[in-house]
């Protein structure tokens, strides 16, 4: 692709392993909190515990609190504690890219390709992560929804984007795990996109319909080849 000159992409299920990290964490926080007194049983916790994510986002600050006014009708400070910091310990040490993700970016970087980040994570968090995966020399660009003042599908993050790398949309190749925020939002502006399959969720799939996107990724190490 001649007309490429950056290579964009989400964070999150792209190229870190984010779903992985929080089903892990929110497993060890459970498990703390039912030895601290929660009387539920851990299958149920999880449950309700995730459709609280999806009622409130994943990043929300609060939801041990929320849980445990659901379940419990109250917030036992002990219970929170032991679950908030049950929760830290795992993040604080499983934020690592997928496999081949720092080689792929370091081929890029090589071939003289712009390289960007647009996340929807909040800023702080966005740069925590990415320096605790050792990701932050690779990128040119980081731009993050707080920073831009919307949420992709909106334009806003793209334009930023787009802007600090000094590229037109139609030289960016977009790479992002969701189809209705990556892809939709990237293929308004017309960048050329790709899914990365292998980081997309179960529910996300039905969003395929009418968000198409240009490529398909099974393995990270595969936009070495569209790029050319």
């Amino acid at each position: 692709m001649k007309q490429i000159k950056a290579v964009v992409f989400d964070l999150d299920n792209t190229l870190l392993d984010f779903w992985g990290a929080k089903v892990i964490s929110c497993n060890a926080s459970i498990d703390a909190m039912i030895k601290a007194g929660l009387r539920m049983s851990k299958k149920k916790a999880t449950r309700v515990l995730f459709e609280l994510y999806d009622i409130y986002g994943i990043e929300h600050k609060e939801i041990l609190q929320k849980f445990l006014i659901q379940t419990q009708k109250k917030i036992d400070m002990k219970i929170l504690s032991a679950g908030i910091v049950a929760y830290r310990e795992i993040q604080a040490h499983y934020h690592k890219p997928y496999p081949n993700v720092a080689d792929v970016l370091k081929e890029l970087k090589k071939r003289k390709y712009k390289l960007g980040v647009i996340s929807d994570a909040p800023q702080l968090k966005l740069w925590l992560r990415m320096t605790e995966a050792r990701l932050t020399d690779y990128f040119d660009v980081v731009v993050s929804a707080e920073e831009a003042g919307k949420t992709k599908p909106e334009s806003a993050p793209f334009l930023m984007a787009l802007g600090k790398l000094k590229v037109r949309s139609e030289q960016v190749l977009y790479v992002g795990d969701n189809p209705k925020r990556d892809i939709k939002g990237a293929k308004i502006l017309g960048m050329r996109t790709v899914l990365a399959e292998y980081g997309m969720q179960e529910g996300h799939k039905k969003h395929l319909k009418g968000n198409k996107p240009d490529f398909i990724l099974k393995d990270i190490r595969d936009i070495l080849k569209i790029v050319g």
